[in-house]
Parts: structure tokens; C-alpha cells; sequence
């Protein structure tokens, strides 16, 4: 630095002021990242740790139930299967019914999707929202959705249809369900593994 003749001082480059800058995004950078590890820290203590006794014993029955025979659900059929009042949980996207008991530790009462669990999914998975409000308790024909949100909803159905059994169709109002037969229920089930 150097006096400039009128009483200010300079910088000789910017070197001074370039640096300061430099070493101020150097630690908001670090801020960023301590804060980072804060919440994952959280996270795994609020989720991570629910794993105890009661949610190890709670897997281990979902882990014994019996693969679901294929069958058509209305939304209050589904509502059943949320993991707290039948150990089993369903929940739809864009019309299909999965099981998804398997994921459990996502989907169950405890879970971090667990707001998803026996309902209508579609909806809180196109518009990224984990709110009771974004769900609905009546049929939901997703017409209101635009085309990026109706694509988020068909890729949510493919990641399910890889990870979770298919169990059955959400039937609109006034529809009736479908008759399925062993050989398609067996055959679906064995197509999937």
C-alpha cells in the first residue's frame, strides 16, 4: 500500500483487496461445509438411530410377511397399509400400488417418506413437497400438473417398479377392481426379480 498524494492509500495491483476477497470466500466455503456436517450429523441421530429395538423387530416382521397377492386398492383400502396399523406398507404413484415394506426405514410411520405411506404418492413426489397438504384424500387425476411434473411422476413409477413389487392398480371412483389369477400374480413376481 502507498500513500496516493492526497491523503488515501492505494493498493498496489488489487493484490490487498483480491486476497481479502479470496480468503472471505476460503471461509464461507468452510461455514458451508462445517454446516453441511451439522445437518447430516442430525439427520443420522433423528433417523439414523431409530434403528433400536423397536424398528429392528418391526423389519424383521415386515421381513417375514409373505409376498402380496396382486389386487386393486382403493384409496381408502390403501390408507390400511401405512405401516402403524398393518405392518405392511403400500403406498401408489401414478395409479400403481407397490410395496414398499421392504424400505421400511424410508417408508414407515417414522421414516422420512413416511407421509407417503399408504396414500397416493404421486403428487408429493412430482412437486418435491413432504407435506400433508401437498397429498389428497380424494382421487387425485394429476391433471393439474405440468408436463415437467407429470415426467418427475413417470420416473418416480420407473425407480419403483426396479426396487419395490407391484401389487395392484389405484382404482378411480366408481371403477371396479380386476380379477388377477395366480399364473399372472406368479408370473409378474418372478418377471421382477
Amino acid at each position: 500500500m502507498a500513500d496516493d498524494g492526497q491523503g488515501r492509500l492505494r493498493t498496489e495491483g488489487g493484490r490487498a483487496g483480491g486476497a481479502a476477497a479470496a480468503g472471505g470466500q476460503m471461509l464461507l466455503g468452510v461455514g458451508l461445509l462445517a454446516l453441511a456436517l451439522l445437518a447430516a450429523y442430525r439427520l443420522y441421530l433423528r433417523w439414523g438411530t431409530r434403528s433400536g429395538p423397536g424398528g429392528a423387530a418391526r423389519r424383521g416382521e415386515a421381513a417375514a410377511l409373505p409376498r402380496m397377492k396382486r389386487r386393486d386398492f382403493s384409496l381408502e383400502q390403501l390408507r390400511e397399509f401405512d405401516g402403524a396399523r398393518n405392518p405392511r406398507i403400500l403406498l401408489a404413484v401414478n395409479g400403481k400400488v407397490f410395496d414398499v415394506t421392504k424400505g421400511s426405514k424410508f417408508y414407515g410411520p417414522e421414516g422420512p417418506y413416511g407421509i407417503f405411506a399408504g396414500r397416493d404418492a404421486s403428487r408429493g413426489l412430482a412437486t418435491f413437497c413432504l407435506d400433508k397438504d401437498a397429498l389428497r384424500d380424494e382421487y387425485d387425476d394429476l391433471s393439474d400438473l405440468n408436463a415437467v411434473q407429470m415426467e418427475s411422476v413417470r420416473e418416480w413409477e420407473m425407480q419403483f417398479k426396479e426396487k419395490y413389487d407391484y401389487v395392484g392398480r389405484l382404482l378411480k371412483p366408481g371403477e371396479e377392481p380386476s380379477e388377477y389369477t395366480d399364473e399372472e400374480d406368479t408370473k409378474d413376481h418372478t418377471k421382477q426379480e
